[in-house]
């Protein structure tokens, strides 16, 4: 009987260790995205950036094909972050603001809210030309949300290890 068992036990052993993971090809329609940038830190809105990127790049390639003026995508923009584009910071968040400049180019919409930029002291003539100065933040997600638009929150979190150390 115990000689049965560790039989039956080795061929599960082996079936599993024959099993491996399925790509699986998910029938993606055009995105309509509307993103919530509130972060505690401005330094976040660069690994917010590759929130972007990680929903444009896919859709843009093959078998999707997307083109970028297919993918409908708004950037609420109303934490911290939003020092990043005033005019007045463009040297010290340069490579954030290019990057945002770019996606604006391929039809990103980049939207601030108006009371925290009153609270920070910026007027609509303080921020980079492709920003839209909105009302306030939470209506404009709301209002996005209720026309359709998937709602996504970057977490960006500090980095404690490398993919090494815990791989």
């Amino acid at each position: 009987m115990r000689s049965l068992i560790l039989i039956l036990s080795l061929c599960a052993c082996q079936a599993h260790a024959a099993e491996k993971a399925e790509y699986i090809q998910t029938p993606y329609k055009e995105p309509k995205v509307v993103y919530d940038f509130y972060f505690d830190d401005p330094q976040k809105i660069n690994s917010a950036l590759y929130w972007i990127r990680s929903l444009m790049n896919p859709l843009s390639e093959e078998p999707y094909s997307y083109a970028p003026e297919f993918m409908d995508i708004k950037v609420v923009i109303h934490g911290t972050e939003i020092v990043t584009v005033a005019k007045k910071n463009y040297k010290k968040y340069k490579n954030a603001v290019e990057r945002m400049r770019y996606y604006a180019q391929l039809g990103v919409e980049f939207k601030v809210c108006g009371l925290a930029a009153h609270d920070y002291g910026y007027q609509i003539s303080d921020f980079h030309e492709f920003i839209q100065v909105v009302p306030s933040a939470i209506p404009e997600l709301a209002h996005w949300q209720m026309e359709g638009y998937a709602l996504i929150v970057p977490t960006i979190m500090d980095k404690k290890f490398s993919v090494e150390e815990i791989r």
